[in-house]
């Protein structure tokens, strides 16, 4: 199913609202990359995440090592050969960021 691509105008106000995100892949994708106590704490973070992403069907593209996580968005459905930015990596970032501030 496509899914319409944020304007660029969208784009600016994702990033507006979300500040520890920003724009990738010429503006296809935002990435998020965050640092917490330890693996335990990380690994934590990423099953929480995990959870919320298979309910919305739309999951992140990341890597992690110890402490350390960094999450890729964007939406491969968006029409086009490198997908691009929706809405539904708009509410992931949401969620994402209301976990972690």
């Amino acid at each position: 199913m496509s899914v319409a691509e944020l304007t660029a105008d969208e784009r600016a106000e994702l990033i507006e609202a979300h500040p520890n995100w920003s724009l990738t892949r010429e503006g296809k994708a935002i990435e998020r990359k965050i640092k917490f106590k330890d693996f335990n704490e990380a690994f934590g973070f990423m099953t929480r995440v995990a959870l919320i992403a298979d309910k919305h069907d739309h999951h992140p593209e990341w890597f992690n090592v110890y402490n350390k996580v960094e999450i890729t968005l964007t939406t491969h459905d968006v029409p086009g050969e490198d997908g691009g930015l929706s809405v539904r990596d708009a509410a992931m970032a949401a969620a994402i960021d209301a976990m972690v501030g």
